[in-house]
């Protein structure tokens, strides 16, 4: 059994499985909803199995790695491996995905296409994770922009159409640099192509070549995770996009750009990451304190929430500048615990707008009576956000702070000065996430409308919302779980800093 190509099911199997949903029996959307929810649930299982009873945690190195010759043409490689900083995300995208298309449960036009949308983006987002190959890893890349694009133009908001062409356009602008970075390491100095992780991983670059490379490679993961200024599809992709697709996007395609950041930049690059890595802290410690000062701007709900997502992949950016164990092992812990909130967020915003039909903030408000379990699932998740201790973001935080700290490259006083910026970032969180509390919820506007059409949280949503709920909680409590996956992994990069 451990020569069992565990990887290969978990890639292939959501978008194959997802082909036959064009030849299910046409009786409504019920057969295809439950008929999807199951492959996630299967995947799912199937996923955590792999990774429970075939996976070492104290061993570093890859696992479960396959290897089969693909193009014999120019030696093509379909090689996939996992270590300890890729499980997290791959199970976060499994955890996701399943309550995501269970979310997706109103949506009935076009239902098919939709599910198999929904499926197809499952196999791309879990691709890039465990890609030990470059080109694998552009392909799966590319692979999940197709779906994102389409769910968007055909299920989003009024300018659904200006928000996917904006989304498409800074995404395939990105992968073009990612593209050059690839195709840039494979061929050099060789001539063969040499496309595996772990080659080009031992190998040395000149060092402006190195950085070229990692410029390339930093403006492809910058669009994606987003780093500023090449956020801006984001709030409109958010404010467009069907709830249940702003999970996924929320959830784990941000995730791929900071995973991008570690997995390449980081590990393959680290003389240039070195050097670049003053500058990531100082643009991760702008994001946080520009998007939570533009936060509050925001008139439409998801926009608002969509900046506080901007805000919080600084706190990420920052871990990964700090090159310290405790900086990269916070990033890892931020990377999965707003994987939880974000997507959590704006699927209650989504059940929200189901209720209301408003958008806007300063329309709404006086909602708490009328949907008390929206109310108090919204309220506690935004306080998740907020970084509450007990709670995921907390400790992530907590822990970035403490690496930007323990740090053996900064002086003393840039740390201080980064902390306070920081800092002040982390006060300007609770203004934005209260007042979008108290715009929607308290007050009179909407406790004078006949509210007879209300009705609050149905199973389905609440089962979403505490399934959610209580990993952040959990994460929050125990956070050894995330850190007993990454901590060996972690440690092994940064000795590339510090040992060469």
């Amino acid at each position: 059994m451990n020569n069992f190509p565990w990887l290969t099911l978990v890639v292939v199997l959501p978008i194959s499985a997802g082909s036959l949903i064009f030849f299910l029996p046409h009786r409504g959307n019920k057969v295809i909803r439950w008929y999807t929810l199951c492959i996630c649930i299967i995947e799912l299982l199937l996923t955590t199995y792999a990774f429970s009873y075939r996976f070492q945690l104290d061993d570093p190195l890859m696992q479960l790695t396959e290897n089969y010759k693909w193009i014999n043409f120019f030696d093509f490689y379909w090689r996939l491996g996992i270590d300890g900083i890729s499980i997290g995300p791959i199970l976060l995208t499994g955890f996701i995905t399943t309550l995501a298309t269970l979310a997706a449960w109103p949506v009935t036009r076009d239902s098919r296409l939709f599910h198999f949308l929904m499926l197809a983006m499952y196999s791309g987002q879990i691709g890039p994770f465990s890609s030990q190959d470059l080109l694998l890893f552009f392909i799966m890349w590319e692979l999940e922009l197709i779906p994102v694009y389409l769910l968007l133009s055909m299920w989003g908001g009024k300018k659904r159409l200006y928000s996917a062409t904006k989304f498409i356009l800074y995404t395939a602008g990105g992968s073009v640099f990612l593209l050059i970075g690839v195709l840039g390491i494979g061929l050099y100095g060789s001539n063969e192509p040499t496309l595996n992780f772990e080659t080009s991983a031992n190998q040395s670059y000149p060092v402006a070549l190195e950085i070229i490379f990692y410029i390339g490679f930093l403006i492809a993961f910058a669009v994606k995770s987003p780093i500023i200024p090449l956020h801006t599809w984001l709030p409109d992709t958010h404010g467009e996009a069907h709830y249940s697709t702003c999970m996924l996007l929320a959830g784990i395609l941000l995730k791929m750009g900071a995973y991008g950041l570690i997995r390449i930049n980081m590990e393959l690059l680290p003389h240039a990451h070195s050097i670049f890595s003053p500058w990531l802290m100082i643009v991760g410690t702008i994001q946080i304190i520009y998007a939570a000062l533009t936060s509050p701007g925001q008139r439409n709900l998801k926009k608002r929430i969509a900046y506080s997502s901007v805000s919080h992949m600084g706190f990420i950016i920052i871990g990964i500048g700090s090159i310290s164990d405790t900086g990269l092992n916070g990033t890892i812990l931020q990377i999965i615990s707003h994987g939880f909130i974000g997507a959590a967020l704006f699927f209650l915003a989504g059940t929200s707008y189901d209720r209301i039909r408003l958008v806007y903030l300063d329309e709404m408000g006086g909602m708490a009576i009328s949907i008390p379990k929206i109310f108090t699932t919204f309220s506690i998740l935004s306080m998740a956000s907020l970084a509450l201790p007990g709670m995921s973001g907390f400790v992530a935080e907590l822990i970035v702070f403490f690496g930007i700290l323990t740090s053996q490259k900064y002086l003393l006083m840039t740390k201080i000065l980064i902390t306070f910026v920081m800092a002040i970032g982390m006060i300007l969180t609770p203004i934005y996430s209260l007042s979008m509390l108290r715009q929607m919820f308290y007050g009179y506007k909407l406790f004078n409308a006949p509210n007879s059409y209300f009705f609050d949280s149905g199973p389905r949503e609440l089962f979403i919302s505490i399934s959610i709920l209580l990993p952040v909680i959990g994460i929050g409590i125990y956070p050894d779980f995330v850190f007993s996956l990454s901590v060996d992994k972690a440690e092994a990069i940064l000795s590339n800093f510090f040992y060469r």
